[in-house]
């Protein structure tokens, strides 16, 4: 305990200054006091344990001839005195007893001189001034100590201020991530490119025997999760030379010049190791375009943007080093850093189609046991638009599926419900209420009666009553490989579908009975009538393009949009939203009409069974289905 409090001291005393350091040492004086001065109390408390005398007691055995030795200690002031313990037969023995007496004592001694008893001095060793010194040198070791840790402290207040501006990549001589092109899946137009990069480090004769120079620089571009830090990592386990990794938001801080300086001191260390890579992940965070905002502005990151830029290709260059970026946010980053010389190569790491997705799988299943039902190829398909980090994650959340159901192996069962996890959230408990469930149950056939009728539709996955996330029932449709890529027709198709649900709702229960389960389902038919009209140039308007994607990041520009139309042409597109969605509600009312006895049968094998899968379902439509005139040429969709 008082060791803790003296160091409690020591390190309050660099921020008390020298009030604290003369309160130390008062306190330290008080307390050596104390330990001298309980010295002779601890040796008078031992010397107590004895039979102890008064000196007049002393003095009347002396004259009754009861003491035949006296040792007299003048250090301590006390007399040790032996006893007959019968004075009138002396061959009982004698005892000891203790008295306290004076620095001089000439009476005592005339007693025992007169009665001729043997007395001497025996002084103890005085210990107190050595105890003294001891105690003063422990004073001043704590004091040199509680310097030495007061410059230490300023040592390193001045340490990092001095690091401060110092990069913070992290520096492999010879990065050992662990990954190999051979572990990364699905994105192989994006792997030869960076394999190139490769062998220019390995083999650059190969190369400049014909004129040709190493990239400077390569950015990654993709959406979150399609394998871009995956490929840097690959880069770095296959080229085998020096490697620097940092993430863009380590150069900015709050500090002016702080990221500029990291830029200055992480190419500065680049060079040193050259030749060698360096990777920049989310670059948009520092390499923003300039000048945007309210009022423009130079601040703290723009600094930074400006350092890399010089560093990149500047004045001295930077012959030897390779830096890699990736990013999600292309059309956010600054024109002079896109420009050649500084990113000379712009790779596009897209989602994988079925044939990646695959490949990706078997990556992924390579430490999971599979049964020998599991079809890698069925859940390829089942996929389109999955990245790989959703592929990696589909076949994690299968496993945990298996083990909670102390399975052995992962089947197709816990494939497919990680999959409907994955895309709609967790399964709740299933509703007991037998009229909700119904009215959901035709809900969800309307959807998938309407869509599975219209042959420009993607094809049935699966149609549940069984509440996922926030949704109480699910029609899932297989979206086609071309994403991005859609018709007027499939366009149309989709809003059809979309009304399908509302306009069961109508057709069987009646006007007065339509729910709000359609909310989302207008906000997304409403969204694509209108990119039909204003973006795609697919209404009577002709082929306009009225409105951009409306996505823009930086504040100043967007409150500088405007309208690029009049109010006559904005009262022109509302009508023509309309005119499409009301189109595409009345006929998927009127296939609903044409099809109730269809309807009502799915809709009791529904709350019976509460999920019906796309085969199943279409195998009862081609028996039941009756399609309208304009659509008999999607018969064929059914008819296998």
């Amino acid at each position: 305990m008082k060791n803790s409090r003296i160091q409690k001291w020591i390190g309050q005393a660099p921020k008390k200054g020298l009030a604290g350091t003369f309160a130390m040492t008062a306190s330290w004086l008080i307390m050596q006091g104390v330990l001298l001065g309980s010295l002779p109390l601890v040796a008078s408390a031992q010397q107590q344990q004895q039979q102890s005398l008064t000196y007049t007691e002393l003095l009347k055995k002396i004259d009754a001839g009861e003491v035949t030795k006296v040792e007299i200690d003048p250090t301590q002031q006390l007399a040790k005195v032996t006893l007959l313990k019968n004075k009138k037969d002396k061959k009982q023995g004698t005892t000891q007893a203790t008295v306290s007496v004076f620095t001089q004592n000439p009476e005592l001694i005339a007693r025992l001189r007169s009665k001729r008893v043997d007395f001497s001095e025996q002084p103890t060793a005085d210990r107190t001034a050595a105890m003294g010194f001891i105690i003063n040198l422990l004073l001043v070791l704590l004091l040199i100590s509680g310097l030495l840790m007061i410059l230490r402290r300023s040592a390193n207040a001045s340490n990092q201020a001095m690091n401060f501006g110092k990069s913070r990549a992290r520096f492999q001589m010879e990065a050992k991530t662990g990954i190999k092109f051979d572990d990364v899946a699905g994105i192989e137009e994006a792997k030869e490119e960076l394999a190139e990069v490769v062998t220019f480090l390995k083999q650059p004769e190969r190369f400049s025997a014909v004129g040709a120079r190493i990239p400077k620089g390569v950015l990654l571009i993709g959406q979150p999760g399609t394998g871009k830090t995956l490929l840097a990592k690959a880069i770095a386990g296959e080229a085998g030379v020096p490697f620097f990794s940092i993430s863009g938001s380590e150069f900015v801080e709050m500090f002016v010049g702080v990221g500029a300086s990291r830029v200055r001191d992480l190419f500065r260390k680049a060079k040193e190791n050259a030749p060698c890579l360096v990777f920049i992940d989310e670059i948009d965070a520092v390499g923003r375009q300039r000048g945007t905002g309210i009022g423009g502005g130079n601040d703290e990151r723009e600094q930074t943007l400006n350092q890399l830029l010089t560093e990149m290709d500047g004045f001295e260059g930077n012959s030897g080093i390779i830096v890699i970026a990736a990013t999600n946010r292309p059309d956010v980053l600054d024109a002079a850093l896109l420009r050649p010389g500084r990113f000379d190569r712009q790779i596009i790491v897209d989602l994988p189609d079925i044939k990646g997705r695959l490949e990706i799988l078997k990556v992924h299943a390579r430490n999971k046991k599979l049964a020998p039902e599991v079809s890698l190829e069925a859940v390829a398909r089942r996929t389109p638009g999955f990245t790989g980090a959703d592929l990696a994650n589909l076949l994690n959340e299968a496993a945990i599926l298996t083990a909670r159901r102390r399975k052995d192996a992962i089947t197709m069962l816990e494939v497919n419900d990680a999959i409907d996890r994955v895309v709609a959230g967790m399964e709740r408990t299933p509703l007991v209420d037998s009229s909700k469930k119904r009215l959901i149950a035709y809900h969800e056939v309307g959807h998938a009666v309407v869509g599975s009728l219209l042959p420009q539709h993607n094809l049935l996955e699966k149609v549940t009553i069984l509440p996922r996330g926030r949704a109480l029932g699910l029609t899932w449709f297989s979206p086609g490989e071309e994403l991005g890529l859609e018709s007027k027709a499939q366009i149309l198709a989709d809003i059809t579908a979309t009304m399908g649900g509302r306009a069961a709702e109508e057709v069987i229960f009646g006007e007065g009975e339509i729910t709000t389960g359609a909310g989302g389902d207008l906000e997304e038919v409403t969204s694509l009538a209108r990119k039909m009209v204003t973006r795609f140039g697919m209404s009577d308007l002709g082929p306009l393009a009225l409105e951009t994607q409306g996505n823009e990041v930086f504040l100043g520009r967007d409150l500088g949009a405007r309208a690029e139309y009049s109010e006559a042409i904005a009262t022109r597109i509302d009508a023509q939203v309309r005119t499409i969605i009301d189109h595409c509600y009345a006929h998927a009312k009127q296939i609903v009409r044409s099809n109730r006895t269809l309807i009502d049968r799915l809709v009791d094998q529904l709350v019976d069974q509460e999920t019906i899968d796309g085969d199943q379902f279409r195998k009862i439509v081609s028996e039941y289905a009756t399609l309208p005139e304009q659509h008999q040429k999607g018969w064929s969709v059914f008819s296998n």
